[in-house]
């Protein structure tokens, strides 16, 4: 009877857990999820009090569709993740693909100088082909990959009639570090999944028309935003 009584018990203790406890892969998909809207939210809220600010406008060129700050709009402080570029001895600072230089009251949004060099693109960019070279289009500033220097250079505007806008397949990736890495391990990450998704696909955006034939070139690139997204959602980054 004994024996009878323990194994009822121990059965009723096992369904009772099984209905309460939530499996920790769950819960951590949940989060994951949860944690991707929210930023989104934040993301769609903030273009939201821009359409309100007579500060902010919306650059349209090539569908690019962001907000950005007026040229000579003033901010007292920057943002907390900015980064800092030279350019012959003055110093650039940079968030969100905007520009900034100390100046009277603050600091002032700016165009780069042409030649400035730096390690990353802005968190949203178009892309688009001049003579089946990739520009990266941001804020009226073009930048271009420099293979042999392994940097990006802000690039003179290309002739508007040879421009091709590359408005048929995915182009803006928005990373966000979910677990607080700093911009040096962003860039050595984005830069490591980018290496891994031209294996991958065959695809390198970087190179004249993606380094494939013509009539590949929108599938490849479609194949490579998405081996981007999973192995930066891999390395513990939000992106949309």
């Amino acid at each position: 009877m004994n024996i009878r009584r323990l194994f009822c018990f121990g059965l009723a203790l096992s369904v009772m857990l099984t209905g309460v406890v939530t499996p920790v892969w769950a819960d951590g998909g949940w989060r994951r999820d949860h944690d991707r809207g929210r930023e989104h939210e934040r993301y769609r809220e903030r273009e939201r009090q821009h359409e309100r600010d007579r500060d902010w406008i919306m650059d349209r060129r090539y569908n690019h569709n962001h907000y950005y700050p007026r040229r000579g709009h003033v901010v007292r402080e920057l943002p907390g993740h900015y980064r800092v570029f030279r350019h012959r001895n003055n110093r650039y600072y940079f968030d969100d693909g905007i520009w900034y230089r100390s100046g009277s009251g603050g600091f002032v949004v700016v165009t780069p100088p042409f030649g400035l060099e730096l390690s990353l693109l802005p968190p949203f960019y178009t892309t688009i082909w001049v003579g089946g070279v990739p520009y990266y289009y941001a804020d009226g500033v073009y930048y271009r990959w420099l293979p042999e220097q392994r940097t990006y250079v802000v690039s003179e505007p290309p002739p508007e009639q040879k421009v091709v806008p590359d408005s048929e397949i995915p182009r803006d990736l928005f990373i966000y570090p979910k677990e607080g890495q700093t911009q040096e391990k962003q860039d050595s990450d984005r830069y490591e999944c980018h290496r891994w998704s031209v294996g991958q696909t065959g695809f390198d955006p970087t190179q004249p028309g993606g380094d494939v034939p013509a009539a590949e070139n929108a599938g490849k690139h479609v194949e490579y935003q998405r081996a981007m997204k999973a192995c930066l959602e891999a390395r513990g980054y939000s992106v949309q």
